[in-house]
């Protein structure tokens, strides 16, 4: 997958139609027409031997008889003959293609593939890259180029639209062209054969025209390539997505549609979130987002001030606002002085600006460059309802004149809602040629507003540095425990046999003891001390109090004897078919004043294991009652992860007397992704309930299922974990004990510090010029680096004190193809000359060896001659650039793949 080759698709210097045709009703007229009604200026070759010519344009009877290779071809034909046609393509070097046919990933050639599988393998081995199939095609209006099947040609601009649905984009496109938005890329996905998601997010991520990204995705084919996308391209340019199939039977409908598989909705919500995305839910809030993008500016607070001429409106857009989690904007005394002097006196005096129904376009113009000019508010929603005393699109006129005109205009965000329909269409209409976004009620204007604060949260949490945790976990005895279990073919564990593991991750559980028969239980009890808990134990009843498994505070030994003989004939009545293995004793817990929590593992069909937060009980539908994260967490992410349960109502603070403790919960979180992520056996997990009481977390039950189907991370985990195989320890020649690993969130103070330490001559070295120090947005992308596309080491030595301190650093980055890294290190200036250099580039050196990188660059400048030095001992070729007055170093690292 080569983004060498992509760029093909959306750079074409000449065009082939395969399956060109004269016939308006045939989908090669269409493209046809639509190809040369743009302004493409590259040749644009029809293929059909039906024809000597299609819409005056001289046809080819044959790919074979094209005159130029070209650079893009749209396969206009039937299924059953693209697979030959794109194989014949690619042979004579067309290098991207588009497939319009539809139902090729559900149309069988044999028991072993599909048409769709047969053209990428076809196309594959000649190095063709291909879009769809069931693509509407795709339009590149900074390009001139509309090769699709739209009805209408998009308007250039900012914004890249990328669909699954070919009706979603038709719909979209219609929309935007009402509204003037325009489109850096538009371009109609299909059924991802070959090109995905995960391309076009790293592709339009990097592309100057592009400032924001838009996805309507059915599913997804690679969890790890699309989230690593996702998250490289959302720290740069803003990402909305609609997903399809919220509800089961949408799921559905969506897998029908796709052909691909589909997964749990609120692990998708999980996964966009945690890649820093902003999720809407339906076209309607797409439609208001897209507005957003095309004409806002990065929000710089969260504080939103309503102008209004009344107050039924404005008061709707206040319970808008608050019950989305927004925030009201407070005015000081010094704005409302300014806006009384301008104002009739019979005005709100507080946010919402109600200027009255009389208000006319110098009143509005007024009261909005007053707003505009205060530092207690980052945005402005102007709110108009129609008055027979005032003309509304006289008012629009002044609201637009003020925006452009206020020198804050591109600090302050301004939006506006015009009520109403004939009254209020031609207000819209300007406000949209003018650049101000425009909604047609107040409640989707504030939605619209929410949607850029919660886009801003989520980068926001992007950037939050983690509280270390520390680590304490027995990695190997949980790990030898699951495995002589699988050994044994047992792949349920419950509390008796799984504590043992949660307990070697600092995680507490009941005491708990297995019993035969009702006289072992009673010995159990006796030695562990009444009151007890009894509970039946079957590997086919998930939930024991459902077929009345469970007997509590047991006070002596003719209870435990009753207790056991009643449990079993209940559950055989009940479930006559169950296996009944014993029963379980635990020591009662101590429930007052506690909270009952349930937390669970699944195994998405997506996204792989997913953890989820919610209340006991054993109704449980995670889409509806949990919270839901991806591990890896740490305890900013798990602290995250509390606040949005309590925020959507998933857990609530019950305010018993001990509280509930946010680090508990939190360090709680934490250890289970640590253990999900250690112990790749565990399939799925249930701990219902975990008792919460202050800083007191004890696992109650615990379900584990486990696999014998074991697979390494990169195979089943959605974002790669820290990886602690990397660390390693070393002496330098002085006797220096050193640690090199890889970095981690956690080291940014000390990071930061590290930077700090470096002298100025070591800066300008490393930085190729004088430069302030890192703030903590730049210390954050350093720190929080994703391990699928770039990997950063450290040397690090303990202090008296015992801590950390960062002697050196490395770092490079990976293209999307893994052809090139390219590198940059610093050596803390106290500490050069000694070997940390060395230690650390060739560390850099043996993983992308092992990670099959073909090439190790870097540059460094004239003045930095010691590390074009120690590039060249270890095997670089150094060349110089004398008109740049950069060293440029070198390795080859393993052979180009063909």
């Amino acid at each position: 997958m080569s983004q060498r080759s992509i760029r093909r698709l959306f750079t074409p210097k000449s065009i082939a139609v395969i399956g060109a045709s004269n016939n308006p009703t045939r989908v090669g007229c269409i493209l046809m027409k639509n190809l040369l009604s743009s302004a493409f200026d590259g040749p644009i070759m029809p293929v059909t031997p039906n024809a000597t010519s299609v819409m005056g344009v001289l046809a080819y009877p044959n790919i074979e008889s094209l005159p130029v290779k070209p650079d893009l071809a749209i396969i206009c034909t039937n299924a059953e003959r693209v697979p030959a046609l794109a194989q014949t393509l690619a042979q004579f070097g067309c290098k991207t293609a588009i497939i319009i046919a539809s139902g090729m990933s559900q149309c069988p050639i044999d028991e072993n593939q599909t048409l769709a599988a047969k053209v990428k393998d076809n196309a594959k081995r000649y190095g063709m890259r291909i879009l769809g199939p069931n693509s509407l095609g795709m339009i590149l209006p900074n390009l001139g180029l509309n090769a699709s099947l739209a009805h209408t040609n998009a308007q250039p601009g900012k914004i890249a639209f990328v669909s699954q649905s070919a009706a979603v984009c038709t719909t979209v496109l219609d929309w935007a062209n009402n509204k003037g938005i325009g489109f850096s890329s538009f371009v109609s996905l299909g059924d991802t054969c070959d090109i995905d998601f995960a391309e076009l997010l790293d592709y339009l991520g990097r592309d100057t025209q592009t400032a924001a990204i838009m996805l309507y995705i059915d599913s997804i084919n690679d969890r790890l390539r699309f989230l690593s996308a996702a998250r490289a391209a959302s720290r740069h340019k803003p990402i909305l997505v609609i997903k399809s199939g919220r509800s089961q039977e949408g799921s559905h409908a969506a897998k029908h549609h796709t052909g691909a598989l589909f997964g749990n909705d609120a692990v998708y919500e999980a996964a966009f979130r945690r890649a820093g995305m902003l999720r809407v839910t339906g076209l309607v809030e797409l439609f208001a987002a897209l507005e957003s993008l095309a004409h806002l500016n990065p929000l710089h607070g969260e504080r939103l001030c309503i102008l209004s001429n009344g107050g039924g409106p404005a008061v709707l857009s206040v319970d808008e606002l608050m019950l989305n989690g927004g925030k009201l904007a407070t005015l000081s005394e010094e704005t409302k002085n300014k806006l009384a002097a301008v104002l009739p006196g019979t005005w709100s005096q507080q946010n919402p600006v109600d200027i009255i129904g009389d208000a006319d376009s110098n009143r509005y113009a007024r009261a909005l460059d007053i707003l505009m000019g205060s530092d207690e508010l980052d945005a402005v929603l102007v709110l108009h309802s129609p008055s027979a005393v005032a003309n509304g699109d006289t008012i629009a006129d002044a609201i637009i004149q003020c925006v452009s005109q206020h020198p804050r205009k591109h600090r302050v965000n301004v939006l506006t809602n015009w009520s109403g329909e004939d009254s209020a269409y031609e207000a819209r209409r300007r406000f949209s040629k003018a650049g101000l976004p425009t909604y047609r009620t107040p409640e989707g204007a504030v939605r619209a507003f929410m949607h850029m604060v919660e886009f801003r949260r989520n980068q926001k949490l992007l950037q939050q540095v983690p509280q270390s945790i520390v680590n304490t976990s027995d990695t190997a005895t949980a790990r030898r425990l699951l495995q002589q279990a699988l050994e044994k073919g047992q792949k349920l564990l419950e509390t008796h046999d799984a504590r043992a593991i949660f307990n070697a991750y600092g995680l507490k559980t009941i005491d708990t003891w297995f019993a035969n028969t009702a006289d072992e239980a009673v010995s159990i009890a006796e030695k562990a001390g009444y009151p007890v808990a009894l509970k039946i134990q079957s590997p086919d009843i998930l939930h024991k109090s459902d077929v009345h498994g469970v007997m509590l505070n047991l006070a002596n030994a003719e209870e435990v004897r009753h207790a056991a003989a009643a449990i079993s004939s209940r559950v055989r009545s009940a479930n006559p078919a169950a296996r009944i293995e014993g029963m379980i004793v635990q020591k009662m817990a101590l429930t007052a004043g506690t909270q009952e929590l349930r937390v669970a593992v699944l195994n998405d069909p997506i996204f792989g294991p997913a953890i989820m937060l919610g209340e006991g009980g054993s109704e449980w539908e995670p889409t509806r009652d949990a919270a839901v994260a991806l591990p890896p967490l740490n305890m900013a992410l798990s602290r995250y992860m509390v606040i949005q349960a309590l925020k959507t109502g998933k857990i609530h603070d019950r305010h018993l007397p001990n509280g509930m403790d946010m680090a508990a919960l939190c360090r709680m979180l934490t250890q289970i992704s640590n253990l999900i992520i250690d112990c790749p056996q565990i399939d799925s997990l249930d701990l219902n309930p975990v008792l919460a009481s202050g800083d007191n977390i004890t696992l109650l039950d615990i379900n584990l299922r486990l696999t014998d189907d074991v697979k390494d991370n990169a195979a089943r985990l959605a974002i790669l974990p820290y990886p602690k195989e990397l660390e390693e320890n070393t002496t330098l020649r002085n006797g220096l004990q050193v640690m090199l690993r890889p970095i981690l969130p956690e080291d940014e103070p000390k990071h930061l510090a590290f930077d700090n330490s470096l002298s100025d001559e070591d800066r300008y070295k490393r930085y190729f010029g004088m430069r302030s120090p890192m703030t903590h947005e730049e210390m954050a992308v350093l720190t929080q680096i994703d391990y699928a596309r770039e990997m950063a080491f450290i040397a690090t030595i303990k202090d008296e004190s015992g801590d950390d301190i960062t002697l050196g650093a490395i770092r490079a980055s990976i293209d999307p193809d893994n052809t090139e890294a390219e590198f940059a290190m610093a050596v803390r200036s106290s500490h050069q000359g000694i070997g940390i250099g060395k230690l650390l580039l060739e560390k850099l050196i043996r993983y992308f060896r092992d990670a099959g990188t073909q090439v190790l660059t870097g540059y460094t400048m004239f003045e930095n001659r010691n590390m074009a030095s120690l590039a060249k001992s270890l095997g670089f070729s150094v060349t110089f650039d004398m008109e740049e007055r950069l060293i440029h170093m070198q390795m080859q690292l393993s052979a180009p793949q063909e």
